[in-house]
């Protein structure tokens, strides 16, 4: 029987990877094989989850790898690759990462009151010097409806996804950017959007339809 290829599902800040549990049941009914990759975002620096985020694949020893990253997710996964960048092969994609910083987290950041809430994220958040050094295909999916924290503190830059501008997931080393009528977090419960993650990890290409 042939291994299923492996996707690799790394969740945001704040988050515990439960929403990303419609996701990975999407990915497994179009043949994939997934597991989400929990850590805690806030009390570890990036470079210690992505450390304990090599192990974790390490032990799965997949033939093919997939990973997917949402949001600050996507910024572990970067850092992965910039530890260890030799891996199973496979493609990457980001959902809602702020490659290029945060608006959000900045204004965060200023605010001693507030910086707490960002915790030992805060340095990749704010950051603009991410890089990619995986070797392999890339792609950023961003959202354009503008429902989310980012609201509450007015200055984020438009269109954006409630939380990350769409200008925020833009990087020139990315293969691919699809923007999508979804908020930060209505983008994973989408089933327009599991489609194009599917099409993606299978051929490596967004669909031409409207997600």
């Amino acid at each position: 029987m042939t291994e299923r290829p492996l996707v690799v599902l790394v969740h945001g800040i704040w988050m515990s990877g439960v929403e990303l549990l419609p996701l990975a049941r999407s990915l497994r009914r179009a043949g994939f094989s997934s597991r989400i990759f929990r850590y805690t975002s806030l009390r570890r620096p990036l470079e210690d989850s992505a450390e304990r985020l090599h192990e974790f694949i390490a032990g799965l020893a997949p033939g093919q790898l997939h990973l997917l990253g949402h949001s600050l997710g996507g910024l572990l996964i970067l850092e992965l690759f910039k530890a260890h960048p030799v891996q199973p092969p496979g493609r990457v994609l980001f959902m809602g990462s702020p490659l290029a910083g945060s608006s959000v987290a900045r204004h965060l950041a200023a605010r001693p009151g507030l910086r707490r809430m960002l915790g030992r994220a805060a340095p990749a958040l704010v950051s603009e010097e991410f890089d990619w050094r995986g070797g392999r295909p890339v792609a950023m999916i961003a959202g354009s409806r503008g429902f989310g924290v980012g609201s509450l503190f007015g200055g984020l830059p438009e269109p954006n996804d409630g939380t990350v501008a769409v200008e925020e997931t833009g990087a020139p080393w990315l293969d691919a950017h699809l923007t999508v009528p979804h908020s930060h977090f209505g983008m994973l419960f989408s089933p327009a959007v599991h489609r194009q993650v599917v099409a993606w990890f299978r051929q490596g290409r967004f669909l031409a339809e409207t997600a």
